[in-house]
This record gives structure tokens, C-alpha cells and sequence, in this order.
């Protein structure tokens, strides 16, 4: 599943191609997740010039001139295409046919990618918002009795981490991703608000030094913990696997748990 720093250079990709083109046809080819009818969306988007695209926690907003938004959440297998003037992409979900011949399709042999039109405003800030600070993370973990790594992937409360940064956060953060939330002292709270933010725009720059281009697919050789194939970390520490709320979870015995 794409995270908030593969959509960010993602959203980038998207824009530096599409900004100022006029959408000319957009083709819903299942519209079971979708909003509203295809006949709605395309009366909506149509002929009209895009903006750009930006990311927002999860999704990807297409935003056209006349402040009409495409959001899209590629769930877990959602994947994006280019193509020239037709498309051969298997599983396609939605077509989007832009003027000079460029096309962008979205797949998901799972069905479950979900464009929305108009998606309401959210009430989580996004992991990189100025208000998700120390203050912040103070309040959210306080009192809570859930394991930190699970309000870190909670998108009510935060949004924009997934599993993999989330466990690259709590291993910056020297934090065992099974500590109780509302026992973490706070000292380690400003370790972890200042985690969040190194881990996941150190991670968009590595995505972008690696393919400045990409729409899809994860690019995640630089990560220390969530290495699925890897014994160590880079510095040496034996990394350990075990489920967290049925998700693998990855750390060291370096991280310091608060139970």
C-alpha cells in the first residue's frame, strides 16, 4: 500500500504532467466505490482545466479549475498508468483521457480503490500539518491505553502513516511500538512529534532522489526497521517481527517500552 511519502512524490509526479491540461473524457468502469453516478462525475469534471493534484493523509485530490475535486484512495493494491490514446491496462477502475493524447488509468484487481467527488473536509490533521506538533501528539496519547503504534495508524486521529513508516517512526523515536500510549513520558513524546516528521520527509526525499517521476509501485531500500528480508538494522540492532492488531510489526530491543 502507497503511504503518505510515496503519494507526496506521487502527487508531484501527477501534477508536473497534468497541471493546465483540459480533462476530455473521464470513463468509470466500476463504480461500485464511487460517490456518485458516473454520469454525475464525469457532468462535474469534464472539459475542464486541472489544477494539480495534491495529497491529503491517504488520498490523492485532483483539482480542477472549477473547484471541483476528484479525491482517490488507492486502498491496498490501487495502481496508476499512463497510457497514449488507449487504454490496455487490466482492472481498470476509472480512465481519465487528457488533451495531447495522455491518458491516466487507475487499476485495482481488488475493486476496492475509491474516488470520491468532492471528499469532505477531514477533521484529522495530516502527519506533516503544522498542527500535529508535540502538543499535539501530548493530547492524543493521553490517557490512552492503546498500544502507540496503533494510534499512529488510527487515520481518525492522525492522518497519512500506514504500517511500514509507522514502525520507522517508533525506531526513530527509540519508542517499542507496544508501549501504552498515556505511559509515555515526555520526553519521549517530543522524540516521537519529532520523528514523525524526519522519518516521513527524509522518505519522500529518498523516493524522489530514486525516481522523481513514479505513480506508482514503492520504492522502501532505505528503510531500517520494516525490512521484511533483513536480520539487522543498519546500526547493528537485531530486528524483531511479531503481529501488532493483526499487522507485522517490526522493532528492536533498543526501542524502550512503556508499559
Amino acid at each position: 500500500m502507497p503511504e503518505l511519502p510515496d503519494l507526496q512524490v506521487f502527487s508531484q509526479s501527477l501534477t508536473k504532467v497534468l497541471k493546465g491540461k483540459k480533462l476530455l473524457k473521464i470513463n468509470v468502469i466500476q463504480d461500485k466505490k464511487l460517490n456518485v453516478t458516473p454520469k454525475e462525475l464525469s457532468d462535474a469534471l469534464e472539459g475542464q482545466l486541472l489544477d494539480g493534484v495534491e495529497r491529503s493523509g491517504k488520498q490523492l485530490h485532483f483539482k480542477f479549475k472549477n473547484k471541483q475535486t476528484l479525491g482517490l484512495h488507492l486502498m491496498l493494491h490501487g495502481q496508476m498508468h499512463w497510457f497514449e490514446k488507449e487504454n490496455n491496462n487490466k482492472f481498470t477502475i476509472l480512465e481519465m483521457n487528457f488533451e495531447d493524447d495522455k491518458g491516466l488509468a487507475i487499476t485495482d484487481f481488488q475493486r476496492q480503490v475509491t474516488p470520491t467527488l468532492n471528499p469532505p473536509e477531514a477533521t484529522a490533521p495530516d502527519a506533516l500539518a503544522h498542527e500535529a506538533n508535540y502538543a499535539f501528539w501530548k493530547n492524543a496519547l493521553h490517557n490512552s491505553r492503546s498500544a502507540v503504534k496503533a494510534i499512529l495508524l488510527n487515520q481518525d486521529i492522525v492522518r497519512g502513516v500506514g504500517n511500514a513508516y509507522a514502525d520507522e517512526i517508533l525506531y526513530d523515536a527509540r519508542l517499542s511500538p507496544f508501549s501504552i500510549a498515556g505511559k509515555i513520558p515526555e520526553a519521549n513524546i517530543k522524540a516521537l512529534a519529532q520523528a514523525v516528521r524526519k522519518v516521513l520527509l527524509n522518505a519522500e526525499k529518498q523516493i524522489t532522489k530514486n525516481d522523481p517521476d513514479r505513480i506508482n509501485g514503492e520504492f522502501r531500500d532505505f528503510l531500517q526497521v520494516h525490512q521484511p528480508k533483513q536480520k539487522t538494522t543498519t546500526e547493528g540492532f537485531a530486528i524483531h517481527q511479531k503481529p501488532l492488531s493483526s499487522r507485522k510489526t517490526y522493532y528492536t530491543n533498543e526501542q524502550e517500552i512503556f508499559d
